[in-house]
């Protein structure tokens, strides 16, 4: 007969409130750079269109591919990237474990999406995460689809404060 070590069932089915999981991580696209911004100006600057496309994208994007290539590499080598976790956003250096700011998810009050001119070509914007008194207390960059990502934090968040809610009425019960 084999025995079980005897662990301490947590009080929510699958929920685990000892450690901080991560729900996704994203790479801001060169949108996030000026240089990248500028691309992205360049081609969306002629809006006539030829067989149901830009003039401007048959003529740019192929001659600046180089230099946008390269810009993706070096943000890939020393940009950074975003994670969300179930208990915060993250700001880490693209490459290595070395995490720059954190801001729990229970600070964030609303996300406002902010797009420049030269991120629409990239389908991406900023994300600037807001507390309750309005203030921007983080700022994501070139956030490929931000509608996205944006309701991907603030669903973790509403979950966060609903286990929070949860585990406090149970350990309200034992007590």
């Amino acid at each position: 007969m084999t025995t079980v070590a005897a662990s301490r069932r947590p009080p929510i089915s699958g929920v685990n409130t000892d450690a901080e999981t991560p729900v996704m991580t994203v790479y801001p696209s060169i949108a996030c750079t000026g240089l990248g911004r500028l691309h992205g100006k360049l081609y969306e600057s002629m809006p006539v269109k030829l067989f149901g496309v830009k003039l401007s994208h048959w003529l740019f994007p192929l001659p600046s591919a180089p230099g946008a290539i390269m810009l993706y590499f070096y943000l890939k080598l020393f940009g950074v990237r975003y994670t969300v976790t179930n208990r915060s956003v993250q700001v880490w250096k693209s490459l290595g474990n070395r995490m720059l700011k954190q801001v729990s998810l229970n600070e964030i009050d609303d996300i406002a999406i902010a797009q420049d001119p030269g991120q629409v070509f990239y389908r991406a914007a900023d994300l600037q995460l807001l507390n309750a008194a309005g203030e921007v207390i983080l700022r994501l960059e070139g956030i490929p689809f931000p509608e996205t990502f944006r309701n991907l934090i603030l669903e973790t968040r509403d979950a966060r404060r609903q286990t929070d809610a949860s585990h406090a009425v149970i350990a309200a019960r034992h007590s």
